[in-house]
């Protein structure tokens, strides 16, 4: 077995480029409610299920990632954001307001298939850094897989900085 390679992407608010990006009409980002908590699990689990970078070790990321959104729908220091094509859920970004936290973005943006590659991975996260700075955090980390696509592009596009990790103790098959 080949341990899973993680890496920790920090941002410090005060370097962040200025992106202000325009969300299409017919489009918004808004904070969950308790009855959008189902399709919130879907878009998040399906966006791992169909991404064959988390296939090694999908059963156990997927563990982790129910662990993160129970506590999360249950605690008021976090705000799970969902990115809405008319009513229908395509995008989600689960955040912690806890400045101590060592990820922030738990799990970061989450953007359906058919909605990628559209601009909404980087919408959803400059809207999610921005809920965060006006939360009063002037930093904020993510963990993550060093291979997927959030690693490789969307995070450097907002200067974000990684460093390897090996406190994940996940194993790939």
């Amino acid at each position: 077995m080949k341990l899973v390679e993680w890496v920790r992407f920090s941002w410090d608010f005060a370097d962040l480029p200025a992106m202000e990006l325009e969300l299409p009409q017919h489009y918004r980002i808004k904070p969950v409610t308790t009855e959008d908590e189902k399709p919130l699990r879907q878009v998040i689990s399906r966006c791992f299920c169909l991404d064959p970078v988390w296939s090694p070790a999908l059963h156990e990321t997927l563990q982790m990632i129910e662990s993160w959104l129970g506590r999360a729908l249950q605690s008021d220091r976090h705000i799970c954001l969902a990115l809405r094509h008319g009513a229908r859920i395509i995008g989600a970004s689960v955040l912690s307001l806890d400045p101590e936290s060592d990820n922030h973005l738990s799990p970061g943006p989450c953007i359906s298939m058919e909605y990628r590659n559209r601009g909404f991975g980087s919408l959803l996260l400059e809207h999610s850094f921005n809920t965060l700075h006006q939360a009063g955090l002037a930093r904020a980390f993510a963990l993550t897989r060093g291979n997927t696509s959030v690693a490789r592009f969307l995070y450097p596009k907002f200067h974000g900085v990684s460093a390897p990790i090996d406190r994940m103790p996940l194993l790939a098959a």
